[in-house]
């Protein structure tokens, strides 16, 4: 594979190759972005995904930290949402209903009949269009999508970017915009799966997070929300102080059981604009992740599922618990709950949205 460097400006470097191909011959593009001997990361056009994410540990150790297979069969399988951008819709819609200005649709389906992270063909199976992008001393890519009126259900065309900037002190960012040409709904997200002390080395049990919430919402045997947020006092998703996963996720809990022995839940975020969601971090290696949003919700989901049927880039498999997502969006079902934030974009208007993921050593 050739190697087109494009951008060398300042100490953040651009440069994409060509990944892999699908059956129909459609090229699959990697951007990679980084500065020496600083964090660097790899982006994949199919599914405007973060394939890899090399950081630092307190001695200066290089490990990518983000799970991700090379397989396309994966890629469009079990591993379909890793490190991927997704859309329309992140999380779940009840029955793949949409009740928007006095008409119901039907969405695309999966999982029980619900609508699952944009439906069978959401986001994360698409091919984005790439362009290399530079701010200041930070560099990068961003990726485009038009998502068809009727796409998986959902009414109006869509026209989605998302932006990725890696600065040289290791802050990478997620700039999501959207536009539409009808009355629709949007909740974009990226579904990296974190593991600091490296990709395929254990699981995130002994890692420490901190969650900037003092409720969040129960959800039903499906996962759907039962309705209003709850206090987290007094139960296994109270983290406003850092805590171990492991001993969090062990705790008898009916919500913990319901959502297959961990997290798979929103919290409802305390503030609003952009300020710290969460701190990740894992003591061995000294590796930390701050996650900061202007998203009111951040999903936590620890991976309860993995059966190791998957293998990541280093070749070992991913077993329970292997890695952590921290997916910032608005809540589960929230066309169908008008009490929660609400997720209507309307032609004219133009949805944005911004993550930060700040990677330390100390």
């Amino acid at each position: 594979m050739s190697r087109d460097a494009l951008e060398s400006h300042g100490v953040v470097t651009v440069a994409r190759e060509a990944a892999s191909e699908l059956p129909d011959g459609r090229r699959i593009t990697r951007w990679t972005f980084g500065s020496p001997g600083g964090v660097r990361a790899e982006v994949l056009s199919l599914g405007a995904r973060l394939q890899a994410l090399y950081a630092p540990d307190r001695d200066g150790r290089f490990a990518n930290v983000v799970l991700g297979c090379e397989s396309t069969a994966d890629l469009f399988g079990e591993a379909a949402f890793f490190g991927a951008t997704i859309g329309r819709y992140a999380n779940r819609i009840a029955g793949g209903t949409l009740p928007l200005n006095g008409t119901t649709h039907r969405l695309a389906t999966q999982q029980g009949g619900h609508t699952l992270h944009g439906g069978p063909d959401g986001f994360a199976t698409r091919l984005w269009d790439g362009v290399p992008v530079r701010a200041g001393r930070r560099a990068g890519v961003r990726l485009r999508l038009v998502s068809p009126d009727g796409d998986q259900g959902f009414p109006g065309a869509l026209t989605a970017e998302v932006t990725y900037l890696l600065g040289p002190d290791g802050e990478l960012s997620l700039g999501y915009r959207a536009t539409t040409d009808a009355p629709t709904v949007v909740n974009l997200t990226n579904h990296m799966y974190l593991n600091l002390a490296g990709e395929g080395c254990g699981t995130v049990l002994g890692h420490r997070l901190r969650v900037e919430a003092a409720r969040y919402s129960p959800v039903d045997a499906e996962l759907i929300p039962l309705g209003p947020a709850e206090s987290v006092t007094g139960t296994p998703f109270d983290l406003r102080e850092a805590r171990a996963i492991g001993g969090r996720i062990t705790e008898e809990h009916p919500q913990i059981r319901r959502a297959g022995d961990g997290f798979d839940h929103n919290w409802v975020l305390d503030g609003t604009g952009l300020r710290q969601a969460a701190v990740l971090s894992h003591l061995d290696s000294g590796r930390r992740v701050a996650c900061l949003t202007t998203e009111p919700g951040l999903q936590v989901y620890t991976g309860n599922h993995f059966d190791g049927s998957l293998a990541g880039r280093s070749g070992r498999p991913y077993f329970a618990y292997a890695g952590i997502a921290l997916e910032t969006q608005h809540f589960p079902d929230s066309p169908n709950r008008p009490e929660y934030p609400s997720t209507q974009l309307r032609p004219g208007e133009e949805y944005r949205s911004t993550t930060v993921y700040r990677f330390s050593a100390e």
